[in-house]
């Protein structure tokens, strides 16, 4: 099956979907064959984004990507100064 990228607006819109769905007795497989997502799927995407809102999983999803870009920053320091370690002691 392709992997369809989904917006977290779109997300949380589904799982706002799913909360009335399974109200209405519809089970979870039923609602994500629908859907056309794994129950897995909805899982994972419950655990993160089940209490938010649109404008709190924009500000997550900006956080990861700027973690994201920090940890690669300071991975490329730390990389750096193992270099100029090893050349200061003579050891190239």
């Amino acid at each position: 099956m392709a992997r369809k990228g989904r917006a977290p607006e779109q997300i949380i819109a589904m799982l706002r979907e799913a909360e009335v769905s399974l109200a209405q007795g519809k089970t979870v497989g039923e609602f994500c064959r629908g859907r056309e997502i794994s129950e897995q799927t909805y899982y994972r995407w419950r655990n993160e984004y089940g209490g938010l809102k649109v404008d709190q999983a924009r500000k997550l999803k900006a956080l990861e990507k700027e973690n994201g870009r920090l940890k690669k920053a300071v991975a490329e320091l730390t990389l750096d100064k193992l270099i100029l370690q090893e050349a200061v002691r003579g050891n190239f």
